[in-house]
């Protein structure tokens, strides 16, 4: 594995985060927005009419009133994590929601199964192998873990909606990881956090430039990945104690990074049984 490489040491940038953001981690007492949340927005809600017709400029202000609803329901949810999320937010978070009803279907990381552990027919992990791929990782800290993950959401966000060198959307895959660090005990969690995107497929050879120059795009190298799922909250307790049931149940945890982990978000946090992985990654 290597260790100059986003993944393992946050590479991404300097970290001082210019906008605010409202995907990652929540805390135990708010919910927190993600793509899933804007489903319910169809895009003939938020479409463009484009010939001035007085029935027509009607309809485009109910799709800037719905616009602002959105971007309302963002700010709101942000303001439970201390998240400023600004109005500048309005435009990706429209861009996502009417690209997320089927045109743009979310793509998943590929890998290759290797093996399991189970237990009394419990799945204890999972071994799998991710082939070198390219990622956009943005590397944060903030005051708090929390707002560390969503302040660099925000940052992936805009480069997957427009700020990019092909100025269009480019499509949203998962999981979004989390590159978390530890202290040696497993015992405390760090505030710098790397949020890492996968390139979609059509994007790989040719990986579109970011805008944001703290973005980076890494190419992670083939790697062996252990993992376990968990459903529920990701804030700095659940995390931390993820790693140490992971670490309790593998048969050799020393082959794997001793303080760099991933948390792999699948499904709304919101959510009240979203899927999460937390992943060691073997040492090459």
């Amino acid at each position: 594995m290597d260790h100059g490489n986003c993944r393992l040491n946050g590479g991404g940038g300097g970290g001082e985060s210019q906008a605010g953001g409202s995907r990652g981690s929540e805390s135990s007492s708010y919910g927190m927005i993600t793509l899933e949340d804007l489903e319910s927005f169809s895009e003939d809600q938020l479409s463009d009419s484009g010939n001035g017709s007085l029935e027509e400029e009607g309809e485009m202000m109910e799709d800037e009133d719905q616009n602002d609803q959105l971007l309302n329901y963002w700010q709101t949810v942000g303001r439970g994590h201390r998240v400023d999320v600004p109005r500048d937010m309005a435009e990706p978070i429209q861009q996502i929601t009417s690209n997320n009803n089927g045109s743009h279907p979310r793509e998943t990381v590929p890998y290759t199964f290797i093996s399991c552990k189970e237990k009394c027919g419990i799945v204890l992990y999972e071994k799998r192998h991710y082939e070198k791929a390219n990622w956009a990782c943005i590397t944060v800290k903030e005051d708090t873990y929390e707002q560390s993950i969503c302040y660099g959401f925000m940052r992936i966000m805009r480069y997957i909606c427009q700020q990019n060198s092909l100025g269009r959307y480019l499509g949203m895959t998962i999981p979004i990881v989390t590159v978390v660090h530890t202290d040696e005990t497993h015992a405390t969690l760090s505030q710098t956090v790397t949020i890492a995107y996968y390139l979609p497929a059509d994007h790989q050879a040719q990986p579109p430039q970011p805008h944001d120059t703290e973005i980076v795009i890494e190419q992670w190298p083939a790697t062996i990945v252990y993992t376990r799922p968990f459903t529920g909250a990701t804030n700095e307790t659940t995390i931390i104690s993820e790693i140490n049931a992971l670490a309790e149940v593998l048969d050799s945890p020393g082959i794997c990074d001793s303080d760099s982990f991933i948390v792999a978000g699948y499904t709304n946090p919101a959510a009240a049984n979203r899927q999460n992985e937390i992943w060691f990654l073997e040492r090459p």
